[in-house]
């Protein structure tokens, strides 16, 4: 069982019934990522040029043919990193960056092996945030990202692939802190409830002989 599978304890995480005050035993200091502000931003590019890295196997057969290329991480990598403070709007800021996207690049080569190569998709970022104060704990602009892309062509004059992308950004800002929380103490971890696909079970449902009338002398 877990948390949420038939485990019925007052020490687990779910949904609060009654007062939930009730159980409540002390503030607790906790270290957690405190997230000021965040913005997410959903595009789609075309005509994108993918340069190819790493490809496995090596050395492939040109020209190649497009399968499919999608982020392999949802951790951007922010470089060029702009953050100006707005005098006429306190507490925000104009941030702008560029928010690099790693991608895997599936595709077969001209003999039909199948291979993959690393890539990486860069797309501008120009954004109002909050920024908080300056302190001695700075903060950080981080980029979560997903990218998928369903199409794309060869370009054999820079071996290149050229593909249609859907992007998601999410630009957050954030501190590092020890924050106080109310607390109702340590979680009662349930047992571990093994997986079986119970393979068997049909066959040890039947029973041991056939069911049939039984022969009698007249």
């Amino acid at each position: 069982m877990s948390f949420f599978s038939n485990f019925q304890s007052d020490k687990c995480p779910g949904t609060i019934s009654g007062n939930p005050l009730n159980g409540m035993c002390e503030k607790v200091c906790i270290q957690a990522r405190k997230i000021f502000d965040a913005c997410i931003k959903q595009i789609q590019i075309e005509n994108y040029a993918l340069t190819l890295t790493d490809a496995i196997p090596a050395s492939p057969t040109y020209p190649l043919t497009f399968i499919s290329a999608r982020s392999t991480t949802s951790t951007g990598v922010i470089t060029n990193l702009n953050v100006e403070r707005l005098p006429d709007k306190p507490g925000c800021a104009r941030v702008q960056a560029t928010v690099n996207i790693p991608v895997e690049v599936v595709y077969t080569d001209a003999n039909g092996v199948e291979g993959v190569a690393q890539s990486t998709i860069s797309v501008s970022q120009d954004v109002l945030l909050f920024v908080p104060a300056p302190s001695i704990m700075p903060y950080k602009i981080t980029a979560e990202v997903s990218a998928v892309c369903a199409e794309g062509t060869f370009n054999a004059d820079t071996n290149t692939f050229s593909v249609n992308a859907c992007l998601t950004v999410i630009l957050k800002v954030s501190i590092d802190v020890e924050i106080l929380v109310p607390s109702y103490g340590y979680c009662a971890i349930p047992p571990a409830q093994e997986y079986s696909q119970e393979v068997c079970a049909g066959f040890f449902e039947l029973p041991l002989y056939p069911q049939g009338k039984n022969c009698s002398r007249q």
